[in-house]
């Protein structure tokens, strides 16, 4: 006689197939937003792209198409001493952008920290200062220069640009967001107010130093319209007033030319840029969180 035995069968567990994933559109917002960030992104983009683009590809005598090439970029030091013309504009950059950051520093922490009768009538003259066009006040700054004989020099394009109400007021800003108990326990060891802002406030407000410094050299670098007027030979001139010689008698330059000098222009703007971003987010993001 033979017994069987039997095994219990496990009960099979149900299998789960998982659903399919849905794919959620894109809300109308959505679409707008990508929609507005792409035309910025082409409106801002675009003409740099473009001046890259023409500067390798000079056309050819006859008027043809060209290929890539960079003999724009040696004729540029073939008809402008581009060295002369960096060196001044290097100069007188570098110099406007320190000489505003050492000012904006020192104005901005009196009219934060040091109380004196007039201080907010006068803050408020210096605020009105920026609602006057350069256009308006560059006569009387000539008047001046040419009274003080800098005429034709780098330091009449220095000297001017050394006070900015932009600059003290943003340092200002930046001073009443530090704590104020700083300057009572510094004045409790004795520190005078000179003593307070050079050994305390003045290493805390370097964020907001950074972001004066590069936008003075952001505008100054650029500047067209004080060169223009405050200098006449050509040894002073800076490098945006220098590159309009590339356009030759009535315009008759070559077009890559002049891109080639604008796209070498921009090389020395992109370098502080690239190394000043970090600090300079840092300052404007400063006192959003506590």
């Amino acid at each position: 006689m033979t017994t069987t035995t039997t095994v219990p069968r496990t009960p099979l567990r149900p299998t789960t197939v998982p659903a399919r994933r849905r794919r959620v559109l894109p809300g109308p917002s959505t679409i707008a937003r990508v929609v507005v960030l792409a035309v910025a992104t082409f409106l801002t983009l675009g003409p740099v792209l473009w001046t890259l683009w023409i500067a390798v590809t000079p056309k050819a005598a006859g008027g043809g198409g060209g290929g890539f090439s960079l003999s724009a970029f040696s004729e540029v030091f073939s008809k402008v001493d581009m060295v002369l013309l960096v060196w001044n504009s290097a100069l007188v950059t570098g110099l406007c952008a320190v000489g505003q950051m050492f000012t904006a520093a020192l104005a901005g922490y009196v009219f934060a920290r040091v109380e004196f009768r007039g201080s907010r009538a006068l803050f408020g003259i210096v605020l009105a200062t920026m609602m006057v066009p350069l256009q308006v006040t560059i006569v009387p700054v000539f008047m001046l220069i040419r009274g003080m004989g800098l005429s034709d020099t780098l330091l009449a394009l220095i000297l001017p640009a050394i006070p900015t109400a932009f600059g003290t007021f943003l340092m200002r800003q930046y001073f009443l967001g530090l704590p104020a108990e700083l300057a009572e326990a510094a004045a409790i060891d004795g520190a005078g107010p000179f003593r307070t802002f050079r050994s305390v406030y003045a290493p805390l407000a370097m964020p907001g130093l950074a972001i004066v410094g590069i936008l003075a050299f952001n505008f100054h670098w650029n500047e067209f319209f004080r060169p223009l007027i405050l200098t006449i030979s050509e040894q002073n001139f800076t490098l945006p007033l220098g590159l309009v010689t590339l356009q030759g008698n009535l315009g008759t330059g070559s077009v890559a030319t002049v891109l080639a000098g604008v796209v070498l222009s921009m090389i020395p703007a992109l370098v502080v840029f690239f190394f000043g971003q970090r600090p300079l987010r840092e300052g404007l993001t400063a006192g959003t969180s506590k």
